[in-house]
């Protein structure tokens, strides 16, 4: 590879980096062209990007990085990363899922708002909700007094309506 090939290639890491929500490391050794064009196509759904890179341009597209020096250690064997730029816990799910279903695809790590995950951190982050369903818990939150405070006004003439209905029952019961 030229050198011009790799400081372009260092440069589009950085900004990657710069942008992301989150990234997960993955070892791919043993997935086949097709397998990993599946995992692609899944990343691809969710809008995150994956691209197998080199351990020693990754390390150095991270230098100026606070996770710098703890990414390192995991940037050994062929790494493959996955960027959210949206939702954080996008691709340690599809990589937890995919996981599952294919073990030759091994997590190495993830970095999340200036930290360093271990495969154990990318497997809780995967169990969190995703920003979907975060907005949807939170559209619920907003709407709970709404609608509980509309409950509470037709409670008034529904309850009255009842009351009619009972008093009409019982003239009727009496004739």
């Amino acid at each position: 590879m030229e050198k011009a090939q790799k400081i372009a290639q260092i440069s589009e890491l950085k900004d990657r980096f710069a942008r992301m929500s989150s990234a997960v490391v993955t070892d791919f050794r043993g997935l086949d062209v097709e397998t990993m064009n599946s995992l692609r196509n899944e990343f691809r759904r969710i809008g995150a990007e994956y691209k197998v890179v080199k351990n020693k341009l990754l390390g150095i597209a991270v230098q100026e990085q606070s996770y710098h020096d703890a990414l390192l250690p995991y940037l050994n064997n062929p790494s493959g990363v996955a960027w959210s730029y949206d939702d954080p816990s996008g691709p340690a799910k599809v990589i937890v899922d995919f996981s599952k279903k294919n073990d030759k695809l091994k997590i190495k790590c993830a970095v999340v708002d200036g930290q360093v995950l271990d495969e154990k951190g990318v497997v809780a982050l995967s169990k969190m909700p995703g920003k979907k369903e975060l907005l949807g818990m939170l559209l619920a939150t907003f709407m709970a007094p709404a609608s509980g405070f509309v409950r509470l006004m037709a409670a008034g003439p529904t309850n009255f309506v009842y009351l009619l209905d009972a008093r009409r029952r019982q003239l009727e019961e009496k004739k």
